[in-house]
């Protein structure tokens, strides 16, 4: 095994900026996800609970904002799909064309625009923000590279956006 980290190559960093993987919500978005999601974190809030809060604060109801990737996340199996689906596919992209075989997200923040609405159709696409040089951490050398997730409506309105920070890395020697 090498220590050695390559320079990006060329076809990498000519990903920087560059929408790619865009995909399409599989169903449209139902409450019957919300009310899961709620349970399972015990979220009693009544504006994802009850119809008449949800019509006089938000005029209908909404899904929890920190629901947005759930949304994408693909399922396990799906009629007609084939090969390994994976959320956030430019993350693993990145793994294999840096040859770094470990990788942590180190960060995550979100940006919320307009509500999510049960009938919603979501679109979202990735995009590669940033590349670092190489660096060296406790958990091993290799680079840290940034990651936008954004989100639109069926109307083309802005839902959010999830950045993450990675780091993908070789394991240190032992």
């Amino acid at each position: 095994m090498t220590d050695t980290i390559p320079e990006i190559p060329p076809a990498v960093l000519a990903l920087i900026g560059v929408e790619q993987h865009p995909e399409e919500s599989t169903f449209a978005i139902e409450m019957g996800y919300v009310y899961n999601t709620c349970a399972a974190v015990q979220n009693g809030n009544p504006l994802f609970w009850e119809e008449a809060v949800a019509r006089e604060l938000t005029h209908g109801w909404i899904t929890p904002p920190t629901m947005m990737s759930v949304w994408f996340r693909p399922h396990y199996w799906t009629p007609g799909a084939t090969g390994e689906r994976l959320a956030l596919q430019a993350h693993f992209d990145l793994k294999r064309l840096l040859d770094l075989p470990e990788a942590i997200i180190s960060g995550n923040e979100t940006v919320f625009g307009e509500p999510v609405r049960p009938g919603d159709r979501l679109r979202a696409h990735q995009i590669v923000r940033s590349i670092s040089p190489v660096k060296t951490t406790k958990l091993g050398r290799g680079r840290f590279w940034v990651i936008d997730l954004e989100c639109f409506n069926e109307r083309g309105e802005f839902v959010g956006r999830d950045t993450y920070d990675c780091f993908g890395y070789r394991r240190n020697a032992s």
